[in-house]
């Protein structure tokens, strides 16, 4: 995000002395993407970053995936993932389980109430959807407070942990990239602006404020990174001699930060707008949209829901996190549903659904999107929650017959 920052303590000029109160200096650390060619910011430690007096392997979750065979388009119900289970005791990092994924993007979903560890991504980027729930973000960078409907973006590399907080169980939705998570490039000027034509702008971003100094001695530190386990992924436990949050200060235009989907501006049409105007990230060979109540299409003779559509080029996946979806009524898709529609199957409205959004003005509805383009597999959480029946509800009645033998050729 090429939104310059500073906060805390920084030198007039960068990669020269900056002295603690005792005289001696604090250590520079440049966190950077692209090889020195990307958007980068320096901070300033108490203490060396580099140093660790232990290391051990950690079993990151099961990233295990199976291919989506026979091809079908999906219903996924995510809030029976955890029913049963003592959400008070899980924790948004060691708890998440997998629900889809491929070699670029990996989407999990995880009800927490516990604090986690603190944990680093060395793989990609980490796009955050809090469903519900509040939470304190703290981060190298500074403290973050989310809450419903705030995206998190946590940059690859960035030492952060989550303590839920409040009485009700907090809810994530975890896309984790194999890349970096920024606003989509049609958005930004040149310079890394975001233009008029863009629903949301940066008035609309949080970031820390201020420095998260935290004392303590041989503190761990969780860091999923590229490896030889499922997926091509493992993780490893450092030991670190001081306490990785003594950052007094940085600047710069790479951080994490918050941006609620309330602050979405819903761009709409006479006629129906394709997915691509409720885009708000994208990463590599995937993006994210977001689909919020709005008023919808107003020529006299539109249908305000989607056309059906064959996306040959991507795999569609809908989290739906509140209000009624016009074209998925019928289907049994509720709140915390996720439906997937692969690419090379035509989809759209559920039957009904087109003829009854005739004359409608508003949608109430909100859903994250994650278009990819490369086919997604199941993980284990995925197939746990998979209802098996969504793939008929198009053609329920001559599922039926076929099943009893009659009508076939």
């Amino acid at each position: 995000m090429a939104y310059y920052r500073k906060i805390g303590e920084v030198p007039r000029t960068r990669h020269t002395q900056h002295h603690n109160p005792d005289g001696g200096l604090y250590y520079e650390e440049l966190m950077g993407e692209e090889g020195f060619s990307a958007d980068s910011s320096l901070l300033y430690h108490r203490a060396i970053p580099s140093a660790i007096v232990d290391a051990a392997e950690w079993e990151v979750p099961d990233q295990s995936l199976k291919r989506n065979a026979p091809m079908v388009p999906r219903h996924l119900r995510l809030h029976d993932l955890f029913q049963g289970q003592d959400w008070k005791a899980a924790d948004v990092v060691e708890s998440r389980r997998l629900v889809l994924g491929n070699g670029d993007v990996r989407i999990s979903y995880v009800v927490a109430g516990a604090p986690s560890q603190l944990y680093r991504n060395g793989i990609g980027d980490e796009c955050v959807y809090v469903e519900s729930g509040t939470a304190r973000v703290e981060t190298v960078f500074g403290l973050l407070e989310v809450g419903r409907g705030d995206y998190v973006i946590l940059p690859r590399a960035t030492t952060h942990r989550w303590v839920p907080t409040g009485d009700e169980p907090l809810r994530a939705y975890v896309v984790e990239a194999n890349s970096h998570i920024a606003p989509p490039k049609r958005y930004l000027s040149r310079y890394g602006q975001l233009l008029e034509h863009a629903p949301y702008c940066e008035r609309d971003l949080r970031g820390p404020s201020e420095p998260l100094l935290v004392e303590g001695e041989n503190v761990d530190v969780l860091i999923k990174h590229r490896g030889d386990g499922p997926g091509g992924i493992s993780g490893t436990r450092y030991t670190y001699p001081t306490h990785p949050f003594d950052v007094v200060g940085w600047d710069g235009c790479l951080y994490p930060y918050v941006f609620n989907v309330d602050d979405f501006q819903p761009i709409t049409g006479r006629i129906h707008q394709p997915p691509p105007v409720h885009q708000v990230f994208e990463g590599h060979n995937f993006v994210i949209c977001n689909f919020v109540p709005r008023k919808v299409d107003y020529h006299p003779a539109s249908i305000p829901v989607p056309y059906y559509h064959s996306n040959v080029d991507s795999d569609e996946v809908m989290f739906y996190c509140g209000g009624d979806y016009e074209a998925r009524k019928g289907s049994g898709i509720g709140q915390g549903s996720i439906s997937l529609h692969p690419g090379g199957h035509s989809h759209g409205p559920q039957p009904g659904a087109y003829e009854r959004s005739v004359g409608v003005q508003a949608f109430d509805e909100l859903a994250v999107m994650v278009d990819t383009f490369r086919p997604l597999d199941l993980g284990e959480g995925g197939t746990a929650v998979d209802d098996g029946s969504y793939a008929w509800t198009w053609a329920k009645g001559q599922r039926d017959r076929l099943n009893k033998g009659e009508g076939t050729a």
